[in-house]
């Protein structure tokens, strides 16, 4: 019966040891486990802050620069508006609307008017027959005298509608055609009566005006 005792006891005590040694490895592993779960934990912490410390200077320098952006376009549009207030008589260029017209109002004041006969003559066409019909207006400066200066008008006329009257049948279609032809025979036709009217002084006519160019 000591015998079965001693040895119930041995079992016990085997058992016992058994579960200590178990025991003792299983703390071993958990306390290997430990240092590998913070390493990799600092690894995915490392690898986090490498990630943030090489996009945040971009980020950041992204933000400064769409602020100031931002900034600059809203103070160009504040002072842009500002710096050059528009009144009534002021185009977006600064210039006053109203100062030609005044030029041209002063230059009126100081001027009278003559009507000239209309003049009609063949272009200078060779398929088919056109012809244009011209009536003048001279703007004559007031340093003449408008009676008399109207009376050596009528008397020069001949000579100014035979100029004319030539000089219109020298011309072709392309001559007379659109905006800028007709300034330049404006200023043809000027430049020609003033040398023909005052030949040896100051030139009297300021500007020759269309009431009509119609050409047929």
């Amino acid at each position: 019966m000591a015998e079965e005792k001693e040895e119930k006891q041995q079992e016990k005590k085997d058992k016992k040891e058994k579960k200590e040694k178990k025991k003792e490895k299983k703390d071993k592993k958990e306390e290997k486990k430990k240092p590998e779960k913070q390493e990799e934990g600092k690894s995915k912490g490392d690898e986090k802050k490498s990630f943030i410390d090489r996009f945040m200077p971009g980020i950041i320098i992204g933000l400064v620069v769409v602020s100031f952006a931002g900034a600059g376009f809203t103070a160009g549009r504040i002072f842009g508006s500002s710096s050059m207030p528009q009144t009534p008589g002021t185009s977006e260029n600064g210039q006053d609307r109203n100062s030609k017209a005044k030029d041209s109002e002063g230059d009126t004041k100081n001027s009278w008017y003559y009507h000239m006969a209309p003049v009609i003559a063949n272009l200078n066409v060779s398929d088919v027959t056109r012809y244009v019909k011209a009536s003048l207006t001279l703007e004559v400066s007031d340093e003449m005298d408008e009676k008399k200066f109207t009376a050596f008008l009528e008397e020069k006329q001949p000579i100014l509608t035979n100029w004319l009257t030539v000089y219109l049948a020298s011309l072709g279609l392309d001559d007379i055609r659109g905006d800028n032809n007709l300034k330049r025979i404006q200023a043809h036709v000027l430049d020609a009566f003033n040398e023909k009217l005052f030949p040896d002084s100051k030139p009297q006519i300021k500007h020759i005006l269309f009431k009509e160019f119609a050409v047929q």
